[in-house]
């Protein structure tokens, strides 16, 4: 862990002074302002993973599962749809923000109260129905891309990718306290979530409250993915990337030690890469692509491995 918080910070420095010339008042506060979304994403990011995957207890599952990032791009699709790609990209991003966000959590509130309060309570069941919103999202956005006009759609495109170039500094602020105020009861929970673990039978003989400590949690994922995602934009297989990565680097499955390995992880991913693509292929790529593509290989390799479920 240490070894990691010395790389990230390294990196976040490197990134900030390397090939530092102009007006620094003007280029200092943009390289801050791009450092910061790129911690907040790896803190939230990395945070929701492993207490989904916990929850859940699968650890090829992340919260994309339940839908929100084809919800999010469903909703991009059906703004540029009514208002014109130009017009949405126009909006004012508070706006954006605050819309995409009550979205995503209201969608995600309402699945979990009609699922935990129904006849069913089951967790696989919420499950099926968000891999089943998802599937329906995602086919209602081509549909709605397939009406578009294709200069509209471009632009439109670019909406669909992670993005650390566009972030709003007040927007980056309160989503810096909303993600600071959820990270603060996850870590209260992590002696929970090292019983729960175990398995739901052995959790509650131990005297874990299992179904209110479960919808805590996917509700704490649920508004972690939500303000990343409608910040940044979906990143679906990064969350799996440095998960995966931080259980195989750890010698003990101890949230205490496990969660802060991923976001280290995660920052280092993200400050990394993004330093490498700057300084060595001069943005020839985007960071998102890369690390999307990186993630769907872990995640091909986590199902043909078959022991971790």
């Amino acid at each position: 862990m240490v070894v990691l918080g010395i790389a990230a910070a390294a990196l976040v420095a490197a990134f900030l002074l390397v090939d530092l010339q102009g007006n620094l008042a003007y280029v200092l506060p943009r390289r801050l302002n791009r450092v910061g979304a790129m911690v907040l994403v790896a803190a939230a990011v990395g945070v929701s993973t492993v207490l989904f995957q916990t929850v859940t207890g699968n650890r090829i599952l992340t919260p994309s599962i339940m839908g929100l990032d084809a919800l999010y791009i469903l909703i991009q699709t059906v703004l540029a749809f009514a208002l014109g790609a130009s017009t949405l990209l126009t909006l004012g991003a508070p706006l954006r923000f605050a819309v995409e966000v009550t979205l995503l959590v209201a969608f995600s509130w309402l699945l979990y109260r009609w699922l935990f309060t129904g006849g069913g309570h089951s967790l696989h069941l919420l499950l099926l129905v968000g891999i089943v919103f998802g599937v329906f999202f995602r086919g209602t956005s081509s549909l709605l891309q397939r009406l578009m006009d294709p200069s509209e759609f471009i632009i439109l495109q670019d909406l669909f990718f992670a993005s650390f170039n566009r972030v709003d500094p007040m927007l980056l602020l309160i989503s810096a306290v909303v993600v600071a105020g959820l990270c603060v009861p996850a870590w209260r929970l992590r002696h929970r979530l090292d019983v729960l673990a175990l398995g739901r039978d052995t959790a509650v003989g131990l005297g874990v409250d299992h179904r209110r400590t479960v919808t805590l949690v996917l509700v704490i994922c649920s508004v972690l993915v939500a303000v990343s995602t409608a910040l940044v934009g979906p990143a679906t297989f990064f969350g799996l990337l440095v998960s995966a990565l931080a259980y195989q680097l750890c010698s003990s499955f101890r949230h205490a030690v496990v969660l802060p390995i991923a976001v280290l992880l995660g920052v280092i991913a993200l400050v990394g890469g993004q330093l490498v693509l700057e300084q060595v292929f001069e943005f020839d790529t985007a960071l998102s692509i890369v690390i999307e593509f990186t993630g769907g290989i872990v995640f091909l390799a986590l199902l043909l491995k078959g022991r971790i479920r």
